[in-house]
């Protein structure tokens, strides 16, 4: 289905529509961006959308290749281990500065989508849970007062969303009761616990996205598996009238 962009900012427009679909997963780590595919979604022709290709290439998303196009960027064990503590430090310290200025409205909307996770959890729902606890995150940051803060945790929470999408139901008890204490001390306004439960998150965190990563490997795997065993199957056909061909012009040499 086509969905028109309106043209008054395409290229914000692009990048933004782009970047949700990363975060939400529709466009996985490590698959080809068909750019074709996405133009006529959109209704845009390639330059605008490589342009905004560009653009989350700067910010870690998409890896561009010379004349192989785009891929969506794919972690690797190693990265999750510098980028991970340093998502969490900033959520903790994001948590530490909304304890001291958070207004009733903004805890109220942080504890109705609380209450929305919850739902989600009880019912099995992995991805609008996963969403909503993004929506969270980025609500208590937001609260923090600070741009810098806001801007950097947002680039390096999309760079890292389709590793926490990953969580089976038991994964989401211990999460959800860490994420309880967390908003807990926020209410409380007590900086220094939210930071230690905060601390003792991200290294959760750390393993659920290791997990992930792991399923995302064998996934590609058993792809490359299956690719190669379809090859191995195909039958292999000669094209008779050429050797023929090929036989008389060598008899006559």
């Amino acid at each position: 289905m086509s969905v028109p962009i309106v043209r008054r900012s395409l290229h914000d427009e692009l990048v933004t529509l782009l970047r949700n679909m990363i975060v939400a997963g529709e466009l996985r780590p490590g698959s080809r961006i068909g750019e074709s595919r996405l133009c006529a979604r959109f209704g845009v022709s390639r330059t605008p959308l490589r342009e905004a290709l560009k653009v989350l290439s700067g910010e870690g998303l998409v890896r561009l290749v010379p004349n192989k196009g785009a891929t969506v960027a794919r972690f690797t064990h190693k990265e999750v281990e510098e980028a991970a503590p340093i998502l969490g430090t900033l959520e903790a310290l994001a948590g530490e500065l909304a304890c001291a200025r958070i207004d009733k409205e903004s805890l109220g909307r942080i504890n109705s989508t609380h209450r929305q996770m919850v739902e989600h959890y009880r019912r099995g729902e992995k991805r609008p849970y996963a969403e909503l606890k993004r929506t969270l995150h980025e609500a208590i940051v937001e609260a923090a007062g600070n741009k810098i803060l806001s801007d950097t945790y947002n680039m390096l929470q999309a760079r890292l969303s389709s590793l926490l999408i990953s969580k089976s139901p038991p994964q989401w008890a211990a999460a959800l009761e860490e994420q309880e204490q967390m908003l807990a001390a926020l209410e409380a306004g007590d900086g220094a616990q939210f930071v230690q439960i905060a601390r003792r998150h991200i290294r959760h965190r750390i393993e659920v996205m290791h997990m992930a990563l792991d399923m995302l490997e064998a996934r590609a795997d058993a792809r490359q598996s299956d690719r190669e065993a379809a090859i191995s199957r195909s039958p292999v056909t000669f094209d008779h009238d050429a050797i023929t061909t090929t036989a008389g012009m060598d008899g006559g040499g």
